[in-house]
């Protein structure tokens, strides 16, 4: 059946407005106009949908059955047109384990400020490329290179490495800083899809930690606080992800992390731009793209 959403935007006000010169009045057009509309759908259905009355029309019994569902495809393609409308008015910012960290909040209010046409939305969604991938940001905000030629990202700033740890250890618990070494003795909590730890950082170590498996930022944090290991993890989320019961440290001799924006290279969204240069400024100067 080949049926047309002006269609069913008639036959519903026809259907309101009890009345086919009222609706062309709403709808800007003439009476004739839409006459022929609703003649053009009852053709399509097969049966009358709206039958004269003393005072105007009234819909028939198909074209009461018919009405609801018009309802309801004109309320969905009204959703849509508003998600065209608003995707252009909004930079939708994924991150899988932290935001910005210490800048978040920052960022997030001089953006307001300077870009109050184009709203800066955080999206968490925890996968390697922060959502980027699955089509839930624009731009992502991740921890670790992109594996994939159609992605560009640039390097906006860096991080220490902390180690997270039950604030109650009684071999930490007044450490100011801990080692990669001590670190390797404990059994280490590691994110495989999106977290920055990895086996490769002992990779000159005589014994690798024993490792195990967290889904995301949550679980990884109920077994620190469980007593279950300790994780390393860069220092934004200690401010993203504060929690009683964990301690944070620095790991001294831990590298730096990289913390890069990422998008589609075929397709930049409107303010990435201002966004690199907003989030560069906050971390104090940004490196390279790659």
């Amino acid at each position: 059946m080949d049926w047309t959403l002006r269609e069913l935007r008639v036959f519903v006000t026809a259907v309101d407005t009890g009345s086919f010169t009222e609706a062309a009045a709403e709808l800007f057009t003439s009476q004739a106009a839409v006459s022929r509309t609703i003649a053009s759908l009852e053709r399509t259905v097969g049966e009358r949908l709206l039958r004269r009355a003393p005072r105007g029309c009234e819909p028939t019994g198909t074209g009461q059955q018919l009405l609801p569902h018009a309802r309801r495809v004109l309320a969905e393609a009204g959703r849509f047109t508003e998600f065209l409308r608003s995707r252009h008015s909004v930079l939708r910012l994924g991150y899988a384990w932290a935001a910005l960290g210490q800048h978040t909040a920052r960022v997030q209010r001089e953006w307001a400020q300077r870009h109050p046409e184009l709203e800066l939305q955080l999206v968490r969604h925890n996968s390697p490329t922060a959502g980027l991938a699955e089509g839930h940001c624009d731009v992502a905000i991740v921890r670790r290179p992109v594996d994939d030629r159609r992605v560009e990202s640039i390097v906006v700033g860096l991080e220490r490495r902390l180690v997270a740890f039950p604030a109650d250890d009684p071999a930490w618990a007044r450490r100011r800083s801990i080692s990669m070494a001590e670190i390797a003795e404990r059994t280490v909590l590691i994110d495989p899809r999106a977290g920055t730890t990895s086996l490769e950082l002992w990779s000159d170590a005589p014994h690798p930690p024993r490792t195990l498996e967290a889904s995301d930022v949550d679980s990884w944090l109920d077994a620190i606080a469980a007593n279950r290991g300790v994780g390393t993890t860069a220092e934004a989320t200690a401010h993203h992800h504060a929690r009683p019961g964990i301690s944070f440290r620095p790991v001294k001799d831990g590298p730096r992390i990289p913390v890069r924006l990422a998008w589609w290279r075929d397709e930049p969204p409107a303010g990435l731009t201002q966004l690199i240069d907003a989030v560069t400024a906050a971390y104090g100067g940004g490196e390279r793209r790659g």
